[in-house]
């Protein structure tokens, strides 16, 4: 069974309005860069709160 992707290297793709896609160069999962900053903070730990703090 092969490990999920952590899309190390992603690139954007195309902007709607106030929203950016993003295609991982790993795998091609497409996502909204919302998406994937959430991904960010889980992989790391981070609490939001912390982060709006700094």
């Amino acid at each position: 069974m092969a490990s999920p992707c952590k899309h190390p290297r992603v690139r954007v793709v195309s902007r709607q309005d106030d929203i950016e896609f993003v295609e991982c160069v790993e795998c091609g999962e497409v996502f909204d860069s919302d998406e994937f900053h959430d991904m960010e903070i889980e992989e790391k730990g981070i609490d939001p709160a912390d982060e709006d703090a700094g």
